[in-house]
């Protein structure tokens, strides 16, 4: 089983910017975390950031074919990107939306997210422990899938 996590703008600079709402966890913190929790459980698991969307929609469209399933936290292209949205659906890859923070109860912009409807599952709200939530979820979806 293999697993991609596509982390979107500033997403590097977890423990950086605004502590109060993103925590004090560094992406260094987030990195060994995944990758510990993925050796634990057996899967290969790999995770990019990237500042830019169109090496986001990149990513997505370059990889579908080694991955079997995508975790992807946009960050605030979340908001704004059509782009990232139709790449998710024109690689129908299974995808879980993740974000480190409560994105639907803060600013009104937030509240427009055009990726969700690409994903079969949104975390929210749990800190970068949202990220085990979503691989867990993602092994049980993969799992299931390939009893079927």
């Amino acid at each position: 089983m293999k697993i991609l996590i596509i982390n979107g703008p500033n997403i590097n600079m977890l423990g950086i910017r605004d502590q109060a709402i993103y925590g004090t966890s560094t992406y260094a913190d987030l990195e060994k975390m995944v990758s510990d929790f993925a050796l634990e459980n057996n899967i290969e698991l790999d995770m990019l950031q990237s500042n830019y969307e169109g090496e986001i929609v990149t990513i997505i469209q370059d990889n579908y074919l080694k991955y079997d399933g995508y975790i992807i936290n946009p960050a605030a292209y979340t908001h704004t990107s059509i782009a990232i949205y139709d790449a998710l659906l024109a690689v129908s890859k299974p995808t879980i939306e993740v974000h480190i923070s409560d994105v639907d109860n803060r600013e009104d912009f937030r509240k427009v997210n055009f990726i969700r409807s690409a994903c079969f599952k949104s975390i929210t709200n749990l800190g970068i422990n949202g990220y085990l939530e979503a691989i867990h979820a993602m092994i049980l979806h993969l799992d299931k899938t390939n009893e079927d």
